[in-house]
Order: structure tokens, then sequence, then C-alpha cells
């Protein structure tokens, strides 16, 4: 995994130093407005000791390693998007309790997104079926993200889209309604707005890995490798965030 951890600091480094400036305005009052949101949420529920993830799991009793919760995931039917939280076992990934899956399915994908030809695709959901995986949020022991993440295909069952399809989709993800945390919903989608931009760097980065991965493998499917997981990485800080994004802004007038 020597080549995806190179290119894991690689991509750390890029994203701590994005500069907001080349970013459209739009996006970026979209981001601020997020960002704001990302915090109130927080705010709110800090004041009595909660977070987005035991409000997840509030009633939920035992939390079982794997298991998605809530059970059959979190699912918006008028934008097709989907995200579940889960845990791996104890250890895995250091200090990280769970981790957000984010998804798009195929109604809510712009018209004409077709996921990559490849020769073995038998595993991958299509038609209606079909998903893209945007990111995943890592989360702390205190409910808090520690950073975003890119799995390998065979991680999430998903469809395999190109990075650039897999970038338009980010702002149409929308959880709109209340069940099972209206907080935990809300603060969900503003994360993935919030850092929109080092989104689509992690997926550039996705593809690279795995066309390099491919490259030193050429007898093995990639995207099936279970030797390649996590692909590409890096951590978030919210108000370091929120920082620049007013500062682009400011900028712009």
């Amino acid at each position: 995994m020597a080549q995806a951890s190179a290119a894991k600091n690689e991509r750390q480094e890029e994203t701590r130093h994005l500069d907001m400036a080349t970013q459209p305005v739009k996006r970026l009052r979209t981001m601020l407005a997020a960002g704001e949101e990302v915090i109130e949420i927080q705010r709110v529920l800090g004041r009595t000791g909660d977070s987005v993830v035991s409000e997840l799991l509030r009633g939920y009793g035992t939390f079982y390693e794997w298991d998605h919760y809530p059970k059959g995931d979190v699912f918006d039917g008028k934008s097709s998007s989907q995200y579940f939280y889960h845990a791996h076992p104890g250890g895995f990934r250091d200090v990280e309790h769970g981790h957000f899956h984010t998804f798009v399915r195929a109604k809510g994908m712009p018209r004409g997104m077709k996921p990559m030809r490849r020769k073995s695709r038998d595993k991958w959901p299509m038609g209606d079926d079909a998903l893209a995986h945007v990111v995943a949020i890592s989360m702390g022991s205190k409910g808090e993200p520690l950073r975003l993440f890119t799995t390998n295909r065979w991680v999430t069952g998903e469809t395999w889209y190109r990075a650039d399809d897999v970038a338009k989709v980010i702002g149409r993800f929308v959880i709109d309604h209340a069940r099972p945390s209206w907080p935990t919903n809300r603060w969900v989608v503003a994360m993935v707005r919030l850092f929109w931009p080092q989104i689509i760097l992690l997926l550039k980065a996705r593809d690279q890995v795995i066309e390099n991965w491919a490259t030193q493998n050429p007898s093995k499917d990639t995207l099936e490798d279970r030797r390649l997981e996590v692909v590409s990485q890096a951590e978030v800080d919210i108000e370091a965030q929120i920082a620049a994004v007013r500062a682009a802004l400011d900028a712009r007038g």
C-alpha cells in the first residue's frame, strides 16, 4: 500500500493549501452557508452533550461493527441521495469511531452519466440501481469529523464512475427530510457542500491511484483488489475551511 499512502500524503498537502480564490463565487457562497450550518448544528447538539453520531445511533442500544445505521440506510427519494454510518473492527483506522458513506443513485445523476467500461462488471449495480459513492466522512470518538476519504469499488459495492462524473453529483447530494435525524441529515449534506473542492481533488487522486495500481498489478482486477481499500484521504478543519471561504469571498468583493 506504499503507493496509496504516498498519494494520500501528497493529496492531504494539496487540500490543506487549496486556493479558494479559484472557486466559482456561487460555489463559495454555498460552501459558506454550509459551513455556518455545520457549526450551528454542532453547537446546538453540543449543549446537551450530543453529536450527529449519537443522534443517529439514538435508540439502537449496542453499536455493532459492520452494521449499517440506520437499518436500511437514509434515502431521499426525490434527490436519490443516500447515506449510512458504520464502523470497522477496533483499531482498523486509528482513532476513528466510524464513518458516513454518501451516495447518489442513478435517478439523481445528470442525464447521460455512464459507468466506466470494464471487462468485468457483473458485480456492479446497474440501471436504476446504479450508485456513485461521493465521499466518506470519518468520525472520532466524540462525534467530531476527522477526515474525508474515498474507497475502492469493492468496499461500497458501487457502480464505478470517473472522478469528473462523480464531481457533477456533489451538488446533487441532498437529504431533505427529518428522519431518522433532522440535524444529522442536514449536517452530512452540509459537510459535503462545505468541502466540495477537496472532494473533487480526492476523487481525482482516487482515479490516479487506481490507474497506477492497475499498471503495477496487471494480473489483478484493481477495483476488486482487497489490498487496496482507502484510496485517497485528507484531514478536515471546519473553522479553517470557513475562514478560507470568507477570505476568498471578501477578496472578490
